[in-house]
């Protein structure tokens, strides 16, 4: 009997070309895989798209001279020609700047907060006396408090891959300015991870034998390290607006709706094909196995945060596995985008065939 099979793919920032990086870690592999699966008679649905949102965009549109939104539809149309040369059978490449992905993103951050899985609460964030703007995320930089790494940021580091708050960070300074910040108290909304600690250390161990052992080893450490309640929103202007009156100058956080993009990507699959209720035969049938294909930063977003997510918003399948390749290296440093430590596919492409490269 076919299968169905639920592909999701890791969402690139829209901020700069693709790298080789990206492709050995999170591309090329969904792709042989989705491939194999359809050769077998399989029903494949694989989506992913261009993550337009968050300070990777808006510092790049800074540096470019250009709007946020124009950074962004310029990479993603780079990626879409990237896509088409080397041959990558998306079923939807889409982005986050639509309606259809804003009406998801929000409705599943009003329930939540409806029914108290989100909340409101004060905490201090940086500030930039001398740039006078709050530093979310990439804006600020500093020491990692885990491993000691001098070029973590605001939300990760980049290094050992833990999730952290601006607060967390030794020797904070601008990520513009280099200016060391103070730090302010600012309203945000929180998503009660806490809640959600031992359902998911249960979900986790039913995948020792079938996750990688790097995804499974990451994600238990960091659960049995406990939980902490993490800000979903950001004192920025470019993004998706909150559903709720009185917070025009704060957006959602870009890790919180990018991994939504999963179901309205689907939705968006949906109508295009012309029947807007397909999309649920790959989300609400439990005999559907959903795989996330990622590269290793991405793992505490995929493990932990989108499946409390879906725990608290119910009805969709949790992930059933979660494939994350290590990082591509250059001399031995990681393959990185917002360093300009790469080798980029366009160029590779204009040179070569993409068949050795696949």
């Amino acid at each position: 009997m076919n299968k169905r099979i639920y592909i999701g793919v890791a969402w690139p920032y829209a901020n700069s070309p693709l790298h080789l990086g990206h492709i050995a870690g999170a591309y090329l592999p969904p792709d042989i895989f989705a491939r194999y699966n359809r050769a077998k008679g399989n029903q494949v649905l694989m989506v992913t798209g261009s993550d337009m949102h968050g300070t990777p965009i808006t510092i790049s549109a800074e540096k470019e001279g250009i709007s946020p939104s124009e950074v962004a539809q310029k990479y993603h149309h780079s990626f879409l020609e990237s896509w088409d040369k080397l041959g990558i059978s998306f079923d939807l490449f889409t982005h986050t700047d639509t309606p259809n992905h804003a009406k998801v993103a929000q409705d599943i951050f009003l329930k939540l907060y409806n029914q108290g899985d989100i909340y409101k609460d004060t905490v201090l964030q940086p500030w930039c006396s001398k740039c006078q703007r709050y530093l979310p995320d990439r804006y600020v930089e500093g020491d990692c408090p885990l491993c000691g790494y001098d070029g973590a940021r605001g939300d990760q580091c980049d290094k050992c891959g833990q999730p952290l708050n601006p607060v967390d960070l030794t020797n904070p300074r601008c990520g513009l300015c280099s200016t060391t910040p103070e730090f302010k108290e600012s309203e945000h909304f929180f998503l009660r991870l806490s809640a959600f600690q031992n359902q998911l250390i249960e979900w986790v161990k039913t995948k020792e034998d079938l996750w990688r052992p790097n995804v499974y080893r990451f994600t238990l450490s960091y659960l049995e390290n406990g939980l902490k309640d993490r800000a979903i929103t950001r004192d920025i202007d470019w993004g998706i607006e909150l559903p709720i009156e009185g917070y025009p100058g704060k957006r959602i956080y870009v890790w919180f709706e990018a991994v939504i993009g999963y179901v309205s990507a689907s939705k968006e699959w949906s109508q295009n094909i012309g029947e807007p209720e397909k999309w649920r035969d790959f989300w609400q049938d439990e005999n559907v196995k959903s795989y996330y294909f990622i590269g290793k930063d991405n793992i505490p977003f995929h493990t932990i945060i989108w499946p409390a997510m879906l725990m608290g918003y119910g009805g969709l399948n949790l992930p059933y596995d979660v494939p994350s390749n290590e990082y591509l290296t250059i001399e031995g440093r990681k393959l990185s985008s917002s360093r300009n430590w790469a080798v980029w596919l366009p160029d590779y492409l204009s040179r070569y065939d993409p068949d050795p490269l696949r």
